[in-house]
């Protein structure tokens, strides 16, 4: 069975398409991102009769278009989006969005004497022979108006050549450009599929694009939808962007979101910041308890999970459930209140987290336990907190983790949360997990490891100090300028026969120590620079660091989970201290993780 079908369109015909949103291209509503230099190859190759590459489309049953009408079958452009917003931008003389938000124009000029097509520059402009805007050419009342006026002001030897290259220029319009449209009855994962073998360059789609672009084609709604998300995301990592957007996109200003996302401009913190790829799978978790963003993808088409037929009275359902979803999600209390708790659990800083999907699933789990009134706040917390650092520990949101989403949330509404993750916890932090596995996870030279990372936020919750520190917490250099020192030193390691990195960047021979310390301690072995702390102990007199008192020594040495016996670790001993202190690091995060 045929899956798609190819048909050819002239350039005014697909650019009158996508006027009468007939072709729906959501990235018209996102910044540009081709230079104005692609933009005149493109206009160079239509002029020379190159080909330009197929655009693919998708069919969208029930899309709203401007004016209230419904479109039983609206194509949504999936590839080929550049190329569609440089015509508009070239030959109907539409503006673009630029980095700020902000419509501009991108001005492609022509030379009908040596036939070249170049960006408009000022001595350009003011040059006759060039067409300083093309789109005046293709948007001329009288094509014959227009070629008097420029003979008027130039004299050429050959009008005849000029003449035929105007147009030339002019039957660019006309050129035919290729459509894919693949069949409304495709899947997500065959669209992908086919765009892949598709698209010369092998780039996956991902259903998160999907997403996207079906949210945009609900009319103005959708559209605005689309962009809350999208600015949204932006403005977490560019809060200087608001006044571009409130400025420069006046249709968003004036629909019921704007203000929700307001809050942003002023915020700095980085912990999480969502791509729109994130915000669609905490949607789909919070909205729907599915896992795929292709999920949303068939619930936005009126698809019925259990006929797989289309029925579109479940539409607008769908997207009023995609809009709470989404209003949660973007809420200022909520966002807040989530990030407290992940740094509550000692993560606080970016670095520490290697998985955006373990906070995915975290905010997501933290959004459906506030819909349960009845639950207490500390013991909402409670629960997300456990659930993140679990999920951290077991990698539980790698691999085939949209399923273990979806089986996650169906066994959370059946059981509850708090008997949930006390089931998983019992089958997968058994004893075993914590006297053998987790000492072997730590057996890595990775500090961006989830296990040594869940060592140091165990640190951080537990206020503990930095490696020889009488009063710096490791918290506080996490945020500012402490250094990860190997304990047994690096150099003095490969000067004793262990040149391999494997062997003295081990994560159980590294420590956060002052900068200060660290230069003190050098590449002396401990069985030294443990003496000078003996002795700084004995006499009073600061030598390395500022500890002079035995037992607060001891408790640096435990809350660094160092073993007792560093005071006499040679390059002999050393095998054996990383086994010790791997053990010691498992138990220091067992303990952490039992009291959150």
């Amino acid at each position: 069975m045929t899956k798609y079908k190819v048909t050819q369109s002239a350039v005014t015909q697909l650019l009158e398409d996508v006027r009468r949103e007939q072709i729906a291209i959501p990235e018209l509503q996102r910044p540009f991102v081709w230079d104005s230099v692609k933009v005149r190859d493109l206009m160079d190759s239509l002029y020379k009769g190159y080909p330009v590459g197929y655009l693919i489309t998708w069919q969208s049953v029930g899309a709203h278009l401007k004016g209230g009408h419904v479109a039983a079958h609206q194509q949504i452009l999936i590839d080929g989006q550049q190329r569609i917003t440089a015509l508009r931008a070239a030959v109907a003389g539409m503006p673009v969005i630029n980095k700020r938000y902000k419509q501009v124009r991108i001005r492609i000029a022509f030379n009908p004497v040596t036939e070249e097509f170049a960006t408009v520059t000022p001595v350009i402009a003011k040059n006759p022979e060039w067409i300083s805007d093309i789109s005046d050419l293709f948007n001329s009342a009288s094509t014959y108006g227009f070629v008097k006026s420029y003979f008027d002001l130039n004299t050429v030897e050959d009008p005849s050549a000029v003449e035929g290259n105007i147009a030339r220029l002019e039957a660019i319009k006309n050129a035919q450009i290729g459509i894919i449209s693949l069949n409304d009855d495709l899947d997500v994962e065959t669209v992908s599929e086919i765009f892949i073998r598709i698209n010369s360059k092998g780039v996956p789609l991902s259903s998160a694009d999907f997403a996207m672009s079906k949210i945009a084609t609900y009319g103005d709604r959708g559209r605005n939808l689309r962009k809350l998300i999208d600015y949204f995301c932006h403005l977490a990592i560019a809060p200087h962007a608001y006044p571009d957007i409130e400025q420069n996109d006046s249709e968003f200003a004036n629909s019921p979101y704007l203000h929700k996302i307001a809050w942003l401009q002023n915020e700095s913190e980085d912990l999480y910041d969502p791509g729109y790829n994130d915000v669609i799978r905490v949607a789909g978790l919070v909205g729907f308890s599915r896992g795929k963003a292709s999920s949303i993808v068939s619930a936005l088409s009126g698809r019925d999970p259990e006929t797989r037929k289309v029925d579109e009275s479940r539409i607008p359902v769908a997207y009023d459930r995609l809009e709470a979803a989404l209003l949660e999600i973007v809420k200022k209390y909520h966002f807040e209140n989530f990030l407290m708790i992940i740094k509550s659990a000692g993560f606080i800083t970016p670095g520490m987290i290697g998985s955006k999907n373990a906070l995915n699933f975290a905010y997501a789990l933290y959004l459906r336990l506030r819909a349960d009134g009845d639950m207490p706040e500390g013991e909402r917390k409670r629960i997300v907190r456990r659930w993140f650092v679990m999920s951290m520990l077991t990698s539980r949101h790698s691999g085939s983790f949209e399923s273990t989403w979806e089986q996650d949330m169906r066994r959370i509404a059946s059981v509850g949360a708090a008997a949930y993750l006390q089931q998983i916890e019992e089958s997968e932090l058994t004893e075993g997990f914590w006297s053998v596995a987790l000492p072997s996870a730590l057996e890595t030279t990775s500090t961006a490891s989830p296990y040594f990372q869940s060592f140091l936020a165990a640190q951080v919750a537990s206020h503990a100090r930095g490696f020889l520190s009488r009063s710096i917490t490791v918290a506080a250099m996490h945020q500012q300028s402490g250094d990860i020192h190997h304990i047994v030193p690096k150099a003095y390691l490969q000067e004793n026969g262990y040149a391999d990195r494997g062997d003295y960047n081990q994560v159980a021979n590294f420590v956060l120590t002052e900068t200060s310390i660290n230069i003190s301690i050098g590449k002396r072995p401990p069985i030294d620079y443990m003496s000078d702390i003996s002795g700084q102990v004995n006499s009073g007199h600061l030598v390395l660091g500022e500890i002079v008192d035995a037992g607060d020594l001891s408790v640096n040495l435990v809350e660094n989970a160092i073993p007792m016996n560093i005071r006499t670790v040679t390059a002999a001993e050393y095998p054996e201290f990383l086994q010790a202190r791997r053990q010691l690091m498992a138990a220091a995060i067992r303990a952490y993780f039992e009291q959150l």
